[in-house]
């Protein structure tokens, strides 16, 4: 099993810091923030990109991805029913698939829940339509540089639009693109009716992508939730993607979840007797 971690967790620090910090606590993998790197993915040139990740290969990291991909954006929106918007929003995914190749990644999550609600009006269908068009205008272009779109299912508390596996994956077939999969996310999984194996058991087909953390906000292991069983249900999966710790509370400070989530899943793996 393959870790890394969400990087704005330690927005402020330099990238050179991040890195080191990320490397010697144990994980492999460093998942980008775009908006930690600058306003528009337009602004980091081909030179910034390559020292980027020059220096996590230097610290045995891979950068494995983006994810916050419209985060701090303005007059962009996934559902919008503005066709300008939409294509506006296509071309921004593209964009950021360039910066996603360039800084090594193949994986690009889809979140951005306040950029994809559903208009006033707007039909779940509607939502759907619009999104795929979205999804066909980029992917092309996105996949042609080996970048996947993974779309992450959120709870309701977040967005009106997609908040279970099964409408994401309708969505995934909707678009019919192999460069689009899903995104599987803990915190939001628990908002589901199904339990968390069950749904990487009867998704594990169309899932290129795992985030892990709980529902009060914080890493695997500083909340409620018992990873044994998801574990277990990713290994029985034969899934071979990347497991990566994705926080939004911050308070006990970026090093201590960094450390203590790691610690927590290689205890986890250590009880299922996984070497």
């Amino acid at each position: 099993m393959r870790f890394a971690i969400c990087q704005e967790l330690f927005e402020g620090w330099d990238w050179e810091r991040q890195c080191r910090l990320i490397s010697e606590v144990g994980y492999s993998g460093i998942e980008v923030a775009p908006f930690t790197l600058a306003r528009h993915p337009g602004e980091v040139s081909l030179s910034v990109r390559r020292e980027l990740a020059e220096v996590a290969r230097g610290h045995g990291l891979a950068v494995i991805g983006l994810h916050w991909l419209l985060a701090r954006t303005q007059g962009l929106h996934l559902t919008s029913g503005d066709p300008g918007v939409r294509r506006a929003t296509a071309d921004y995914l593209v964009a950021l698939g360039d910066l996603c190749a360039d800084l090594g990644g193949t994986i690009m999550v889809f979140g951005s829940p306040q950029q994809r609600n559903l208009p006033t009006g707007t039909s779940l269908a509607a939502g759907m339509e619009r999104a795929a068009e979205v999804f066909r205008q980029s992917l092309p272009q996105v996949a042609a540089r080996g970048v996947t779109v993974c779309f992450e299912p959120l709870t309701p508390k977040e967005t009106n639009f997609i908040n279970t596996c099964a409408e994401a994956a309708e969505l995934i077939a909707l678009v019919g693109h192999p460069h689009l999969a899903l995104h599987q996310d803990v915190k939001a999984m628990l908002s589901e009716s199904k339990s968390i194996p069950e749904l990487i058991a009867e998704h594990h087909d169309v899932t290129r992508h795992f985030h892990v953390n709980d529902s009060n906000l914080l890493g695997p292991g500083m909340g409620e939730t018992d990873y044994a069983p998801i574990f277990r249900a990713l290994l029985d999966s034969r899934y071979d993607g990347w497991v990566s710790v994705e926080v939004f509370d911050y308070a006990p400070g970026a090093e201590h979840i960094a450390r203590a989530s790691l610690q927590y899943m290689r205890d986890v793996l250590a009880q299922l007797d996984v070497k």
